[in-house]
């Protein structure tokens, strides 16, 4: 089984932090990783079902947001080798973020879990998630 886990503290009380992270079809917050996200279908972006297209690569769909749990649960349903859907099976990603007392500041942890049939895509994930939320931790700067 591939799994990757990120953390980081973002300079942002959590409720704004979370109202960035919780619209599925907006990655604003990303502007050096995602350069284009397309909305697939009608389901709006709190809607589990609702799908999107980022970088005109990867396909994902929302599997669930939780406004008590903070937390947004997703798949990837296909991509670019590694993550193809040939290459990973039951691609589930979580983010939650959670609020830090002192400093009115954010805790954020970005994980997934997948089978796959070799390691590829372990590093391949975590680049991007490390990308993904150095942007977000700049947007809170």
């Amino acid at each position: 089984m591939g799994k990757t886990y990120q953390s980081i503290v973002v300079n942002g009380p959590v409720d704004k932090v979370w109202a960035a992270l919780s619209d599925f079809h907006d990655m604003s917050w990303a502007p050096n990783v995602v350069t284009k996200l397309t909305i697939v279908g009608d389901k709006k972006g709190d809607q589990a079902g609702a799908r999107r297209l980022l970088n005109d690569v990867f396909h994902e769909t929302l599997l669930g947001v939780s406004d008590v749990e903070r937390t947004v649960r997703y798949s990837i349903d296909d991509g670019p080798s590694p993550i193809s859907k040939d290459d990973v099976k039951g691609y589930v990603g979580m983010v939650r973020v959670s609020p830090v007392t002192e400093g009115d500041t954010t805790f954020l942890e970005w994980s997934s879990n997948w089978e796959a049939k070799g390691d590829g895509a372990v590093e391949f994930c975590h680049g991007i998630y490390v990308a993904l939320l150095n942007d977000l931790k700049k947007t809170f700067a």
